[in-house]
């Protein structure tokens, strides 16, 4: 049974059972295997995302013809909750920290962005996106499955998950015990509407800064996991091209440095490699791998290129058409 617009279910047996939130040795996001798992499984969404690919270069070479319908992006979130335990079953307000989180840094709103090292990034740092997160519904499902994987069932009411809402219209979030030692994965533009969104576990959900109270794994817990996979929702890569350190991939972006692999944890500015001193690996870009107090920033380019796929003719036209 469902229950929407911030009402809970009744509790279920096994709810009552008590567990710690899981330890994350360091921050793993499942998108990149998801994907290469979908083009395994489906030959024309490699077509499709070329397409949009190349919708994109055409946007960021000459952006003026290219507008946004309106002046602000609105992106209703609809929020689902797959729990089995009352440790899982996070609180509304814990939801809404996290929507605050989303807000703060797509807007380049976020306090801790004035931890930027003179110096370094400050002439390529966003100036932040025109959107705006509105939460639209939080759904609370009790669920008997124990752990979720990147097999998309947890977004399916058929394998005991839940399906997603409208999602041409709204970004499902589901929060959920997801497993593997994941943080969160999210599907890119191009991908089938019936798994389009993003799953996060839920004890990364939401800010410990803003709502103390919460659920939360140490680390993981100011909410920057969400703003990550979002990034992947809005056509981001991973900075260092998931290469494997091979300093060849590309994050299809002009203004973040060539960098080697992803950095974990809490680096000292500079970090060089891939010869990209002096600055270094922008290791604090939302989309490497550094624990949550580390990430502070998108690039001007990476601005550009989630704008686009909400621009006229953009993979997510739908959320910013009147």
């Amino acid at each position: 049974m469902v229950i929407a617009c911030n009402k809970q279910d009744a509790k279920a047996p096994e709810e009552n059972q008590q567990e710690e939130a899981p330890i994350i040795a360091k921050r793993s996001c499942g998108s990149y295997e998801v994907l290469q798992a979908q083009l395994a499984a489906d030959p024309g969404l490699r077509v499709r995302m070329q397409k949009i690919e190349d919708y994109t270069e055409k946007v960021l070479k000459n952006p003026s013809a290219y507008r946004l319908v309106g002046d602000t992006i609105e992106i209703p979130v609809v929020v689902h909750i797959l729990y089995r335990t009352t440790a899982e079953n996070i609180s509304d307000k814990q939801v809404q920290s996290q929507i605050e989180v989303l807000n703060e840094d797509y807007q380049n709103k976020n306090a801790d962005r004035s931890k930027l090292p003179s110096g370094s990034f400050q002439a390529v740092t966003s100036s932040g996106l025109n959107v705006r997160f509105v939460l639209a519904q939080t759904i609370h499902k009790y669920s008997k499955v124990r752990s979720w994987s990147t097999n998309d069932f947890v977004k399916s009411s058929s394998h005991n998950g839940d399906d997603p809402v409208n999602p041409s219209l709204n970004l499902n979030l589901w929060v959920c015990n997801l497993g593997q030692g994941l943080l969160g994965y999210a599907q890119f533009p191009g991908g089938s509407a019936a798994t389009d969104g993003v799953v996060i576990l839920y004890s990364a959900f939401g800010s410990r800064a803003k709502y103390p109270s919460g659920n939360y794994t140490t680390t993981y817990d100011l909410g920057r996991t969400a703003t990550h996979e979002v990034g992947h929702w809005m056509n981001l890569r991973h900075i260092w091209g998931d290469d494997n350190g091979a300093c060849t991939g590309s994050d299809l972006v002009t203004d973040t440095p060539n960098q080697g692999s992803e950095n974990y944890g809490v680096p000292s500015y500079p970090h060089v490699s891939c010869n990209n001193a002096p600055a270094g690996d922008m290791f604090m870009n939302y989309m490497d791998y550094t624990d949550d107090i580390s990430m502070y920033l998108f690039s001007s380019e990476q601005k550009n290129r989630m704008l686009a796929i909400f621009s006229a003719s953009g993979q997510r036209i739908s959320f910013s058409a009147p």
